[in-house]
């Protein structure tokens, strides 16, 4: 089995949430930073067409959002569990809002002028504008942002809430960290490390302050920097994993096992990649296809997000 490589930027927030998770499973694995905005040409060889951070591989085998990673994670390191029973729906459905609601409430909060300006103080003027233009650019059908006033008063709420889940545990769902606890954790690390002009609004929820510092001794484990071109070589190199027979085929569009196909984000991020489709299961999609630096990979995503179609 390959150690996993993670392509990531050290400032991308679902990043951190992988990061802790591989810290907390105490996974080795190797680091290859990819740039923030586009272009991205060493991650697309991989992926072909998705780029947002962070990726995971394993061999030949390239792992999409943080949600399939996480499970991956899971099943690589099952110990300790990421959804732990009774509460394992529960946990799930948390981590969904956390990655979506929560998320773009905080960083709407996070982004307005007085974040911005210090989020990007001592860049030139550009590197602000470029940052904006490939952000936009991943907005799927102009989606709807919050003003800074509007989120002020959710983000409040949401702190609130989770404040009150934390009034007699250590963590949102119990005594040990789960997957609620990483995908809750990652936009509030934004406010408190990336624009700490802002981050006065997490001074309401003391508790929730207490939580993030219990996180953050998690730590990220053991890792070793890696090359973009070494990863790809090790793709190259290496066999993707077997994939699930027939029985594990789910149809819900229509489209046998074997056709060419397209996924894309259904929200944020509308490169699309295209290939083979070799697994529709009950959780993710999985593609083939071939790059001539990467040679055959198998490309997976989480079928909660995202959009398959004929290509």
């Amino acid at each position: 089995m390959h150690e996993p490589i993670l392509h990531h930027y050290p400032t991308s927030p679902f990043s951190v949430k992988v990061r802790l998770v591989l810290g907390a499973k105490q996974i080795a694995w190797h680091s290859v930073l990819i740039p923030s905005i586009a272009p991205k040409p060493e991650l697309t060889a991989l992926t072909g067409g998705y780029r947002r951070a962070p990726v995971l591989q394993i061999g030949a085998d390239i792992y999409c959002d943080t949600a399939l990673i996480c499970d991956v994670l899971e099943h690589l390191q099952p110990s300790p569990t990421l959804y732990p029973e009774p509460e394992k729906g529960l946990g799930r459905t948390l981590a969904q809002w956390a990655d979506t609601t929560l998320f773009w409430t905080a960083m709407a909060w996070n982004l307005q002028p007085q974040g911005a300006a210090q989020l990007f103080a001592g860049l030139p003027p550009q590197a602000a504008q470029a940052f904006a233009n490939d952000r936009k650019a991943m907005a799927v059908g102009g989606m709807t942002r919050l003003r800074p006033a509007d989120a002020a008063a959710a983000y409040k709420s949401y702190l609130r809430r989770l404040s009150d889940m934390l009034d007699d545990r250590p963590f949102l769902l119990g005594d040990l960290p789960c997957i609620a606890d990483f995908a809750a954790y990652h936009p509030l690390w934004f406010t408190r490390t990336r624009v700490p002009s802002v981050a006065h609004i997490l001074d309401l929820t003391p508790a929730v302050l207490d939580w993030m510092d219990r996180i953050a001794t998690i730590g990220h484990g053991t890792s070793g920097r890696m090359e973009a071109e070494e990863a790809i070589a090790v793709a190259r190199a290496a066999e993707p994993l077997p994939v699930a027979g027939d029985d594990a085929f789910q149809d819900d569009h229509g489209i046998p096992l074997g056709s060419r196909v397209t996924v894309a984000a259904e929200s944020f991020g509308p490169e699309t990649t295209e290939g083979e489709l070799l697994a529709a299961t009950r959780m993710h999609f999985t593609l083939r296809r071939e790059d001539p630096r990467a040679g055959t990979v198998h490309v997976h995503f989480p079928r909660i997000g995202y959009v398959l179609r004929a290509a």
